[in-house]
Order: C-alpha cells, then sequence, then structure tokens
C-alpha cells in the first residue's frame, strides 16, 4: 500500500512540474525591470505577468518606494500611434500592480513611443526588445 501511495504522490508531482507554474521573484532593485509584448500589442502574458508581481511584491518590502511606467514600442507605425500604443503597454503594467495591492498613488505612466529604443536597428530580433514597459524608481 505505501508503495501505490507513494506512486500516486509521485505521479501528481510529475503532473505538477508538466503544468509549470509561476515564478515570482521579487528584484533586488526595480530600476530597468521590463517586460515585453508582442507585435502591437498591451497584453500581459504570464511571464510578464511573474515579473509585474515580483515588482509588487518589491514595492509591498518597500513601502516608501514610487515608480513610473515607461511604455515603448518598436520602430514601425506612426509617432501619434505609437505614443497611444506606449501608454495602454504603461497602464497594463500599472494595472497589474493596482489588483495586486499596490496603491496607484505611488505609480506613474509615460508613453515614449518609439522615441527611445533599447536597441537601435531594424528588423524583429532588435523590434521584440523595443517593444516593452520600463520600470524606474523615482
Amino acid at each position: 500500500m505505501k508503495i501505490k501511495n507513494f506512486a500516486m504522490l509521485a505521479g501528481v508531482a510529475g503532473l505538477l512540474a508538466a503544468c509549470g507554474g509561476s515564478t515570482i521573484v521579487e528584484p533586488a532593485d526595480l530600476n530597468d525591470q521590463r517586460v515585453y509584448f508582442a507585435f502591437d500589442s498591451s497584453e500581459i502574458s504570464d511571464e510578464a505577468r511573474d515579473n509585474l508581481l515580483g515588482q509588487s511584491l518589491y514595492m509591498k518590502n518597500h513601502g516608501d518606494v514610487k515608480i513610473q511606467i515607461a511604455g515603448n514600442c518598436d520602430e514601425r507605425g506612426s509617432t501619434e500611434y505609437n505614443l497611444a500604443l506606449g501608454a495602454r503597454r504603461a497602464n497594463a503594467a500599472k494595472e497589474v500592480l493596482v489588483n495586486d495591492g499596490i496603491d496607484p498613488a505611488r505609480i506613474s505612466t509615460i508613453s515614449y513611443g518609439k522615441e527611445r529604443p533599447l536597441v537601435q536597428g531594424t528588423g524583429e530580433e532588435v523590434w521584440k526588445w523595443n517593444r516593452n514597459a520600463t520600470t524606474t524608481v523615482k
């Protein structure tokens, strides 16, 4: 009977490992924390959510910290379109933190659109890094 229970527990553990799971890690510092977005999207991915929840944990443990989240885009699209998309990205990131209990007064947002690329150049290998929301401590 003990072997059967052990086998069942091992099976459950294997199933949980195969399903993956959230990895929430509090960063040592919030400056230059980035979450990345798909092309033409402000949807928060699971990986981005885990990163933001780690940032939230940091803010809960450091009650005096205020941050700014800057939304950024790749070079494609008009200046106006990318400013609006950058704002949606910054606000989507802020929403995760607020929904996790962070006071919205501690978080400001700004959009730089395509004006402050993280990586210079053209092509998907560059653009994927420029589609982000970047957190800095204020």
